[in-house]
């Protein structure tokens, strides 16, 4: 299959310090491509650096089969959209606002004609309609990440990615955002989505590559990647990979080991 986003050995550097390394991805349509590992593992700086907003050090990402950088930035908003961790707006605009904020990259577009039916369909995907009137700065935490989600599926893009769009929700609602982007990849779409919980990935990913110290430790199905052995060692903590009562895996973190454990002796 054609890769719709391919990193060729990309690595990143922060104040002179490179964290992230030799890190290759190819992203397919209809596919969800799942993110995780510990924290400082590189997830973000990876999914930042393939929209186009980290420079890179060395390696090269490509956008449709043509390097990332030579696409124009409104036509790079109209191919991807990008879900950041922060869902900050400084200014009281009412959350049906922030959602049509989306459609700015289809403006003087004839997409532009399916604004009021994107945003519409949006505000339903995030479940905002109920208070689709009220300042998004007086919003709980969950329900600003809800409007965010809104914003970036009213954008229409072919291409989602997510930074832990499922971090300030409830059970609900971080199946909710999972299986609208899952719907969206399924109908020709592609996602890549970072992720702290490893039942989530192993439920929703069709692939999951886990990040360990800047680099790639492991790609593939989850059945292939999530294993205890692996886990363990890359999140040094003991953890349990067991069948669910619906055919999904569940991950389980052992927790009788202590927390105050010193982090460079042996696990148990």
């Amino acid at each position: 299959m054609t890769a719709v986003l391919r990193a060729r050995e990309i690595a990143v550097e922060v104040g002179g310090r490179r964290v992230l390394d030799a890190v290759d991805l190819d992203l397919h349509a209809g596919e969800l491509f799942v993110l995780v590992g510990p924290n400082g593992a590189g997830k973000s700086t990876l999914l930042a650096a393939l929209a186009g907003d980290r420079p890179l050090a060395a390696g090269t990402v490509e956008l449709d089969g043509a390097a990332l950088e030579s696409w124009p930035v409104r036509e790079r908003a109209r191919r991807r959209s990008v879900l950041t961790q922060s869902n900050d707006v400084s200014f009281p605009f009412a959350v049906h606002d922030v959602v049509r904020m989306g459609r700015a990259p289809w403006r003087r577009h004839p997409a532009a004609a399916r604004d009021d039916v994107a945003v519409a369909d949006a505000m339903a995907a995030g479940e905002v309609e109920a208070f689709a009137e009220r300042p998004v700065t007086g919003l709980s935490g969950g329900e600003r990440a809800r409007a965010a989600f809104a914003r970036s599926v009213a954008q229409e893009c072919a291409i989602a990615l997510l930074d832990e769009p499922t971090v300030s929700l409830d059970i609900r609602h971080q199946h909710r955002v999972l299986a609208v982007t899952r719907q969206r990849v399924n109908a020709g779409g592609a996602a890549i989505v970072v992720l702290h919980d490893l039942g989530l990935a192993a439920a929703y990913a069709d692939r999951v590559a886990l990040l360990d110290g800047g680099r790639v430790a492991a790609v593939g199905p989850p059945r292939d990647v999530l294993q205890p052995e692996l886990l363990t060692r890359v999140y040094r903590h003991p953890i349990d990979v067991v069948d669910g009562p619906r055919g999904t895996l569940l991950v389980l973190a052992d927790t009788s080991t202590s927390a105050s454990a010193d982090p460079g002796e042996p696990l148990p």
